[in-house]
């Protein structure tokens, strides 16, 4: 019997997302973590301490199989913008993302059978448009954005919010697939 993977995240989109390259995961546990940014913490290493975190939380439910964990970071420079609760934390993220750049980066994490543990660091660059009023109440009234890293979702209604995108689009909405096939690839999952 091969190891089992096991995806350690709560999120539809992400599970979505391995189905889409034909991995389906054996089991479905997301770890319960505080995903606080620790004092002077940048996004880059807030994103990748918390996929590595889940990824070893989950692992030790998990003996003998693949764990993948994921987590997403929206930045405006060292900002890290929260993953929206409330129809204002949407209103507030939007309102920072109108008319910018801004940075989404997304860390992934497996561990191992024999517990080692590799990630990845993908980091993508998305500009929206300037947004008027009607379109923040909207997108706030449609529910979408509540969380969500930085109060959107790139895949629904806000997609008509970005005029540029450089990186990886799956990245941005939770998992970057070519990273996630390689990085399990590379450390054995689903060879004989």
């Amino acid at each position: 019997m091969p190891p089992a993977l096991v995806l350690a995240s709560a999120s539809p989109r992400r599970l979505e997302l391995l189905r889409q390259i034909g991995l389906e995961p054996d089991a479905v546990d997301a770890s319960d973590l505080d995903e606080s940014p620790l004092k002077d913490e940048t996004p880059r290493r807030l994103a990748l301490r918390l996929a590595v975190a889940k990824a070893r939380h989950v692992a030790g439910r998990h003996p003998g199989g693949y764990v993948l964990a994921a987590d997403t970071v929206v930045a405006l420079g060292r900002r890290v913008l929260p993953k929206a609760q409330t129809d204002e934390e949407v209103r507030s993220c939007l309102d920072l993302l109108s008319g910018r750049a801004h940075r989404v980066l997304t860390a992934l994490c497996v561990v191992t059978p024999a517990g080692e543990a590799r990630e990845r660091l993908v980091e993508s660059k998305v500009v929206f448009k300037r947004l008027t009023g009607a379109e923040v109440d909207g997108y706030v009234a449609c529910g979408e954005g509540r969380g969500k890293a930085g109060g959107y979702g790139i895949q629904g209604r806000a997609g008509a919010f970005v005029i540029s995108l450089q990186g990886s689009y799956s990245g941005v909405v939770g998992l970057p697939l070519y990273e996630t096939a390689n990085l399990l690839g590379g450390l054995g999952y689903g060879k004989p």
